[in-house]
């Protein structure tokens, strides 16, 4: 084998100490393997735990669960595959994976593994086995692949290798980059499922617009967005500068320097978006008293542990995807794209639906994509009204909140550094006073309580139930939030004159 047997790496006690006990117990031997290693080689903390076992992997992982107050699940039975997560409160969620060999020894099981750098074990004594280089390629910082014949095994792989290097900073070494180009439209071929839970983490490493566009290069967008392929070489008149296609990474890179700017006060400059240096510093300035309301909201799960924030992404990266639809040339010259938001959140939703992303994540991406434009109409107007802010939120729900931070990431990638400053001092305006809406005064102007029933409308005004109920519960509610009405008797009296 290739690599240093020497000298003994040291492990993590926690849980290494109890798998290898409880191993020893029932008479197996036990590995771990692959990118906990990886990570305890590099200094990095490991939350995803890989344990090889010779026999019996699924009853040492029931064993484990028992052990530690986890929860166990079967992967693969046939293949005797098992989880344990463990959830404690306040600590990061780690999950711990049991496999029995797939090999009749562990060196073949590693060098049919996916890449160099997690083609790698450690067995009890803490002796590294390295049988494809994987060390010296960490050295190197290098995404290498273990064999021509890696990504022809697991067409996932081909976006992992792309999400690897983003997470740990390396570059895809030559000849594996050309097996990725030439094996792309493999990743047409496995699980729905798979292939969107390796985009939406390489989704969530930041400067995505970076790794999206490295994606782009290696022909792997088409099997996963295809919509995407559609907005290269889609001319926009300006204020725009550059085709959907570009301006989308832009939006993208400007939304994550959005979010950093208002929620940890970093204001430097994303590695694509181009606004003026000023543009960031205003938005701290502006929005940081919303931070940790903002930080929040983001970070609560929509379905399959993935979060708010990644859906935004998600909304970024589609919120143009009906214009190649809807663009048309007017009489001006200029070229248009009517209602290029509906068929947007249209294509939107049947993509997500596609790759099998929950209701709950389509329906709320649909609303993004779909009312992406809504802010910037805000800013037309002198103020935003109470009246206003409440139609935005009732349109929008709680996804109003990401809908705020995407229209200002357009701004940005619209403009670049021709940003004026007249324009983008109102956007922040409008930001403001909608944030202050949802999350300062929400039960007075977004979701106030109701002030009648319709059984009072229908008592008081002589009424029989149906949909004229409906619309004037909603007409006085829309007047409380504007502040129109503030009792009962003045909601009766509205509801009477309409």
């Amino acid at each position: 084998m290739k690599g240093d047997l020497k000298p003994a790496i040291r492990l993590p006690e926690w849980p290494w100490q109890v798998v290898h006990c409880l191993a020893g117990e029932r008479g197996v031997r036990v590995w771990l393997v692959g990118g906990a290693v990886r990570d305890v080689l590099l200094g990095r903390p490991v939350h995803d735990w890989d344990f090889v076992v010779n026999r019996d992997a699924l009853d040492l992982a029931r064993a484990v669960a028992d052990v530690l107050g986890g929860a166990y699940f079967p992967l693969d039975v046939e293949r005797g595959t098992g989880r344990v997560i463990l959830a404690a409160a306040g600590k990061p969620r780690q999950e711990l994976d049991f496999a029995v060999l797939r090999a009749a020894d562990l060196e073949t099981d590693l060098c049919a593994r996916d890449f160099t750098v997690n083609a790698l074990a450690l067995d009890e004594t803490g002796t590294l086995l390295d049988p494809t280089g994987g060390r010296a390629d960490l050295a190197a910082r290098h995404v290498r692949a273990t064999s021509a014949q890696a990504f022809q095994d697991d067409p996932v792989r081909l976006l992992r290798a792309v999400r690897l290097s983003a997470e740990l900073g390396f570059e895809i070494e030559p000849q594996t980059a050309g097996w990725i180009c030439r094996d792309a439209a493999l990743l047409a071929r496995p699980a729905a499922e798979r292939v969107r839970d390796e985009f939406v983490r390489l989704l969530a490493v930041p400067a995505a617009a970076c790794h999206l566009q490295q994606c782009d290069e290696f022909g792997l967008l088409p099997y996963v967005v295809p919509e995407l392929e559609r907005l290269k070489h889609v001319t926009q008149s300006p204020p725009h500068r550059f085709d959907v296609w570009r301006h989308t990474l832009l939006t993208v890179d400007a939304l994550e320097g959005i979010v950093a700017a208002i929620t940890s006060g970093e204001s430097g400059q994303p590695a694509l978006a181009d606004a003026p240096p000023a543009a960031w510093g205003d938005l701290a300035r502006t929005l940081a008293q919303f931070a940790d309301d903002l930080a929040t909201h983001l970070a609560v799960e929509v379905s399959g542990g993935r979060e708010r924030a990644l859906l935004l992404k998600l909304a970024a990266l589609l919120h143009d995807v009906g214009k190649p639809e809807t663009g048309a040339q007017g009489e001006d010259g200029r070229i248009h794209f009517y209602d290029h938001e509906p068929v947007g959140a249209r294509l939107a939703a049947v993509r997500l639906q596609n790759l099998r992303f929950s209701h709950d994540e389509v329906e709320r991406v649909r609303v993004m994509v779909g009312s992406h434009m809504r802010p910037t109409h805000l800013a037309c107007a002198d103020h935003v009204t109470r009246r206003a802010a409440y139609r935005f939120f009732r349109a929008t729900g709680s996804a109003g909140v990401e809908i705020v931070l995407l229209s200002l990431a357009d701004q940005l990638a619209i403009w670049g550094p021709n940003l004026q400053e007249e324009r983008w001092t109102r956007q922040l305006e409008v930001a403001e006073t909608l944030f202050s809406h949802y999350f300062e005064r929400y039960a007075e102007t977004v979701a106030p309580p109701p002030l009648v029933t319709g059984d009072d409308l229908m008592a008081a005004l002589g009424l029989d139930a149906g949909p004229e109920i409906g619309r004037l519960l909603e007409a006085v509610r829309e007047a409380q939030a504007a502040g129109e009405v503030r009792t009962r008797e003045e909601a009766l009296a509205l509801a009477r004159r309409l």
